[in-house]
């Protein structure tokens, strides 16, 4: 049987073990958030992604399924096969023309007029009777005069949550 300054040694150990610990587990995910992610894998015949991770955002196909994809510009998003639980889906890309950049507004008009004309043949429901809705990848002004960027990547997903399996025909 143990005395009570026992059990209070015993528990101030544990206590200073505890607290050691504790802020190492937060340094594993401040450090995750450095380091490279690793690459997603594609079959080589029919060019799916089989393998989760990080993809150039330039490399992005209609029929790649997105995971929590961050706002703002990206250069990578994280992808995973579509037959796992996934946030977003590629349901279309169009090329935007000109030389000069036309601005951000102008921008965001041309790539959501070209998301909206593929949502349709893409979900087999018009877009303004649809509970599912899109976003794009689009130029920014440095993509655009950097890197002829002039390619928009059309993105549909489920306000509702993620899904498993492709949104292609879903019409809801």
């Amino acid at each position: 049987m143990s005395s009570p300054a026992r059990r209070s040694l015993r528990t101030a150990i544990a206590a200073l073990a505890l607290a050691a610990v504790i802020p190492l587990a937060g340094c594993t995910a401040i450090l995750e958030q450095f380091m490279p992610k690793p690459q997603a894998e594609r079959d080589d015949t029919t060019q799916e992604v089989v393998e989760e991770g990080n993809l150039d955002v330039f490399t992005l196909r209609v029929g790649d399924c997105l995971s929590s994809v961050d706002e703002g510009e990206v250069s990578e998003v994280p992808v995973v096969p579509c037959d796992q639980p996934h946030d977003d889906e590629v349901y279309g890309t169009h090329q935007l023309t000109g030389d000069e950049f036309p601005g951000e507004d102008q921008i965001q008009q041309l790539s959501d007029e070209g998301c909206l004309a593929q949502f349709e043949a893409f979900a087999g429901i018009a877009y303004d009777v649809s509970t599912l809705d899109f976003y794009s990848y689009r130029p920014t002004q440095q993509s655009w005069e950097q890197l002829d960027d002039r390619e928009v990547a059309c993105v549909i997903y489920d306000p509702a949550g993620p899904v498993t399996g492709t949104l292609q025909g879903a019409a809801y």
